[in-house]
């Protein structure tokens, strides 16, 4: 057991100088602190917002929440690190969305190669999301996370996917000599452990690395050019949940308003500055399983009784610890990049007794989803309302089971949950779910990360940690970072005791009860790899589903005007004037926003007259600002626009303009524009 510190982040840093990854270090030695910048860096920033109206929103699995206008528009951040040495790269996207699917990951890759051939790949491309459950679903091609979308949605899927190239893109295209800061702090007032019977299942030993409950750690990579910081990239683990299962606006959620927040307040306007912008700040995930936001454990509870204040203040402690800790004491990363990947058939592993826990060899299962997920997270998000976590349900396993083959073997493999809904596919043909999965690791120096593709739960990281830093000789292992929601997406990953409660978690573990133990093993297999310097060929890659999305929801049909009006006319004007801190709202006659989504675009500005030119000052992506669309008839629609005027704003004569697109009879797509008279602000 390692010593006690008051400062451990401090400590790792301090000893991170001295890692060594045994005899691998023979072959690529820890350098001493560079007389240049150790790295090439660059970073870049694209729009990944899909469509806003009528589509069901990822998160909730909700019917009734689908979308309806625009509070902030979702964006991929990418950042490329390059050993100017030795040519080895490594790629970190992080993509405000509710998970990157392993369609977008595939077809990511495929745009990746037609761009730079075999300079990113699989292997050191990491593609992970902010897990936010108010952005439009239909971006994966596996039945399960489009049954409440209604189908796949290519429009939404293209624009995710163009964005997270095109930040790629111009992340490569800035890359120059640079360097890479590593600050480690503690966060404890922006998540509460929402699983508590599951947790404290844990052995005691592992449930007091985390006293309250929670992981606080958080990690801050800064990316720096000579004295100027181009970026920063923060790690920290709580749900994207602060918005609730009714709200039908897209938003980042408080990740999302962090990195907003922070490209605003150093100047950064993303319309202005979509190709080089001179900063970009990326919140990323963790290990958020149990992490929830809302601190009084009840949906858009806590800090305040308001949602859009909580994913404000949720993303402003964020911010302000990563600001923080960007500013402070800091260890500069140097040394190898390196990178390993393997994919799994997770339906069929078999984990051997050093891993297992019990030191028995033990199988994974098929994936199947329990009655535990029906009930949904009460804290986050409930699901039915007469099923409870860690209360079987057999009745309704059976209801929920009569379409499905599901045999005796796979109830057993799958126990205690009480099995709802088989995913596999042996049940369906198709499996509803990937099961050949990727497993990755990504080296900085003296820094591993190591990618999963689901939601693994604070304990279930501390076991990853730890094996892995055992392995490679770390003295911490906070030195391990391990980042959900990575390449694919498959459900939680829970610990066999936590597993057993069959909380919500639990019974969303598509594997069973010994998935984090082969997620462990296959982990640790490339972590042994890295150390020795070997290769891991890829013998198994999971298949193309690229056809087999149907989308069952019609597209527009028709747009017409409000009666005895043209798109872009006024329905409900401005007041003449307002004070600060007061909303203006603006109505006009619109057609549906599915039309064009405007990617990089905006469906609205908020203008102000300066030396007779009208110059913009706020957007869609802005936090002040909301696009609200809403069917008004048949083939008519209307587009609310509001701006709450911040606070400092200067006094002046300022308008609203809405940008729009409508379909004819003919079936062609025109845009129009719209504007409000203009109004005063004292």
């Amino acid at each position: 057991m390692m010593p006690r510190h008051r400062h451990p982040w401090r400590h790792a840093l301090a000893l991170s100088l001295s890692w060594t990854l045994g005899s691998a270090q023979a072959a690529s030695p820890l350098p001493a602190a560079p007389a240049s910048p150790p790295y090439l860096v660059g970073a870049g920033i694209s729009d990944i917002t899909g469509e806003a109206a009528d589509i069901g929103m990822f998160g909730y699995a909700q019917l009734s929440q689908r979308t309806s206008g625009i509070h902030q528009r979702l964006r991929a951040r990418a950042f490329v690190v390059e050993d100017p040495r030795t040519r080895q790269a490594v790629v970190l996207v992080v993509a405000d969305a509710g998970a990157i699917m392993q369609g977008v990951h595939q077809e990511v890759l495929r745009r990746l190669q037609q761009r730079h051939g075999s300079r990113y790949t699989e292997r050191n491309v990491l593609l992970t999301a902010t897990h936010t459950h108010a952005g439009p679903g239909g971006y994966s091609h596996h039945t399960l996370y489009n049954i409440t979308i209604l189908g796949h949605k290519p429009a939404t899927f293209e624009a995710m996917v163009d964005g997270i190239v095109e930040a790629i893109d111009r992340a490569h295209g800035s890359r120059a000599p640079g360097s890479i800061r590593l600050s480690q702090g503690e966060l404890s007032n922006a998540s509460r452990n929402r699983a508590a019977p599951a947790f404290d299942a844990n052995p005691a030993a592992e449930r007091q690395a985390f006293p309250q409950g929670i992981d606080p750690l958080m990690s801050v990579l800064t990316f720096r050019r000579g004295t100027q910081d181009i970026g920063a990239l923060s790690f920290f683990p709580t749900h994207g949940t602060s918005m609730t299962n009714t709200n039908t606006l897209i938003s980042g959620d408080n990740k999302g308003y962090a990195a907003w927040r922070w490209e605003h307040e150093v100047g950064v306007r993303h319309l202005d500055h979509a190709q080089a912008p001179p900063f970009v700040a990326a919140f990323a995930q963790t290990t958020p399983g149990d992490m929830s936001p809302n601190l009084d454990l009840r949906p858009g509870q806590g800090p305040t009784a308001n949602e859009f204040d909580n994913t404000r203040l949720i993303g402003e402690r964020q911010l302000i610890k990563a600001r923080q800790l960007s500013g402070g004491p800091a260890l500069e990363l140097s040394g190898p990049i390196d990178h390993r990947l393997r994919y799994i058939d997770m339906s069929r592993v078999t984990v051997q007794p050093a891993y297992s826990g019990d030191g028995q060899p033990h199988q994974t299962c098929p994936a199947a989803l329990g009655t535990a997920f029906t009930a949904g997270s009460p804290e986050d998000g409930p699901g039915l309302s007469f099923v409870h976590e860690g209360q079987p349900s057999p009745w309704l396993g059976r209801l929920l089971r009569m379409p499905f083959r599901v045999s005796d073997a796979l109830r057993q493999c799958q126990a205690p949950k009480d099995i709802a809904i088989p995913l596999g596919g042996d049940a369906h043909g198709t499996p509803w779910t990937p099961e050949v999965l990727p497993v990755q690791l990504l080296r900085l120096g003296p820094l591993l990360i190591a990618g999963l593709p689901g939601e693994p739960t604070i304990t279930a990281g501390l076991r990853i940690r730890r094996q892995l830093a055992a392995t490679l000789g770390l003295p911490d292992p906070r030195q391990v970072l391990v980042v959900g929601y990575a390449n694919a997406y498959a459900g939680y990953i829970t610990t066999p005791q936590e597993y057993d409660t069959q909380n919500y978690e639990g019974g969303s573990t598509h594997f069973g009860r010994w998935t984090l133990p082969a997620y462990l093993q296959e982990l640790d297999r490339l972590a042994q790899a890295m150390k020795a310097g070997s290769n891991t060929p890829i013998t198994l890659r999971p298949r193309d589903l690229s056809d087999h999305g149907t989308d069952v929801q019609p597209g527009v049909v028709l747009d017409t005007p409000a009666m005895g009006h043209a798109f872009g006319d006024v329905l409900e004007a401005p007041m003449p004037s307002y004070q600060a801190g007061q909303t203006v709202r603006v109505v006009f006659s619109s057609g549906s926003p599915r039309n064009d989504l405007r990617r990089g675009g905006s469906f609205l500005e908020v203008q102000r007259l300066e030396r007779e030119h009208w110059v913009r000052v706020a957007d869609d992506g802005d936090w002040s600002t909301t696009y609200r669309w809403e069917r008004s008839g048949l083939s008519t629609s209307t587009a609310s626009i509001e701006w709450t005027t911040p606070a400092g704003t200067p006094s002046g004569r300022y308008r609203i303009v809405h940008h729009g697109d409508a379909k004819g009879w003919d079936g062609q797509v025109k845009a129009f524009t719209g504007t409000s008279p203009s109004f005063h602000l004292r």
